[in-house]
């Protein structure tokens, strides 16, 4: 009688896509790739991918997950310009040069045409990698390029520069919205004042005389501050403590 034999299976990950799809790719079955950014790696976003072909759009999406970002998937170009119109799109965006609809440098050129404070950062992915093709993508708006298949490494960097540049844009973007919102409270004072050659009173809109002081006041954020000017005391203060014997 043959002996009997006992087989066991230990579960695996599923098969890895082809490798055309992505390059520099460490995991294996049974093991596990975490990335470290380091204390200057960019912040998990919120990042769109734009590609029509599933695998690829599968790999791009898991990988993107694996490294804590929030990712929005859309299989075509006109969906692609549909998310990124929305007023909370995403700040990064990987997008495939060839789609159906709208390809990507037609994607681009919309997306820069919205003319925003902070504008999305864009990665064109593409298997063309002449330096014309390369040109007629980064001239339509494109900021930035990735060719297929991807490497893990060369992305992770590309999206950390896309991340800081976005950083860099978001905090212009608000030194400018405080700046302006500063510039709204200031009042300027414009146009003929007229002003008593006497007592140096100022005559408003509502033919009211009033003190210099108060006509300021209330057309700027200007305070005032009492003193005595050196000409003021030698001329006037100086002779009147005299007059009362308070001085020499």
């Amino acid at each position: 009688m043959a002996p009997s034999h006992t087989m066991s299976f230990t579960p695996c990950e599923p098969t890895p896509p082809p490798r055309d799809f992505v390059t520099g790719d460490p995991s294996i079955c049974g093991s596990s790739f975490t990335p470290s950014w380091g204390s200057g790696g960019p912040l998990p976003m919120k990042v769109l991918i734009a590609d029509d072909d599933p695998i690829s759009a599968r790999v791009l999406d898991a990988t993107l997950r694996q490294w804590g970002h929030e990712v929005i998937v859309t299989r075509d170009g006109q969906a692609a310009w549909e998310v990124l119109q929305a007023e909370d799109a995403p700040k990064l965006a990987i997008i495939d040069w060839i789609m159906p609809g709208l390809e990507g440098p037609e994607v681009c050129r919309r997306v820069r045409a919205l003319a925003r404070p902070v504008p999305t950062y864009i990665i064109l992915l593409t298997s063309k990698d002449r330096p014309d093709d390369v040109v007629r993508g980064l001239e339509s708006g494109a900021d930035d390029y990735v060719t297929k298949p991807f490497d893990r490494g060369e992305l992770r960097s590309r999206l950390g520069v896309g991340a800081r540049v976005v950083a860099l844009q978001q905090g212009l973007a608000d030194r400018v919205r405080d700046l302006e919102a500063a510039l709204g409270q200031v009042k300027q004072l414009k146009g003929l004042l007229p002003i008593c050659a006497y007592c140096m009173k100022i005559r408003d809109d509502q033919n009211y005389w009033q003190r210099v002081e108060t006509y300021i006041s209330s057309h700027s954020n200007a305070r005032f501050s009492h003193g005595i000017c050196p000409q003021c005391w030698h001329d006037v203060v100086e002779p009147e403590l005299r007059k009362e014997g308070m001085l020499g």
